[in-house]
């Protein structure tokens, strides 16, 4: 191992060659490491889509608000519902690809616990 100048050690080239790789990976710094969420790089693209359904929302409230046919109403709610769900389940897949994928590769507990964590959230998504 060598010093560098901040007082840390660096692995030297003879030691790069003994490390395991396990411990190469448990060293790997990631996006999601940095607090980057998988949807970071499609932000806009999402706060584009939810003030969207939020007009569906308003819409909703203004059909109510001018005594709307309950059935068109309906149909609007049924839209909106399609939205926010294809919305959630951009949001699983980003999620799957990466925070569970950040946590593969780093192995252990983490993983276990971020499959456990979008399983409830595939679940709760059923149950709507």
């Amino acid at each position: 191992m060598t010093t560098t100048g901040t007082g840390a050690t660096a692995p030297s080239s003879a030691d790069v060659g003994d490390m395991t790789d396990a411990a190469a990976v448990a060293d790997t710094v990631t996006d999601h490491d940095r607090g980057i969420h998988g949807y970071h790089q499609q932000k806009q693209e999402h706060l584009k889509r939810l003030r969207r359904i939020e007009g569906q929302i308003r819409g909703l409230q203004r059909m109510v608000d001018e005594d709307v046919y309950c059935i068109d109403i309906l149909t609007q709610v049924s839209a909106s519902t399609k939205a926010l769900q294809s919305f959630a389940l951009q949001l699983l897949e980003e999620h799957l690809r990466h925070c569970v994928a950040d946590a593969a590769v780093k192995g252990g507990d983490e993983i276990d616990a971020k499959v456990k964590e979008a399983t409830q959230a595939i679940a709760r998504m059923m149950r709507t």
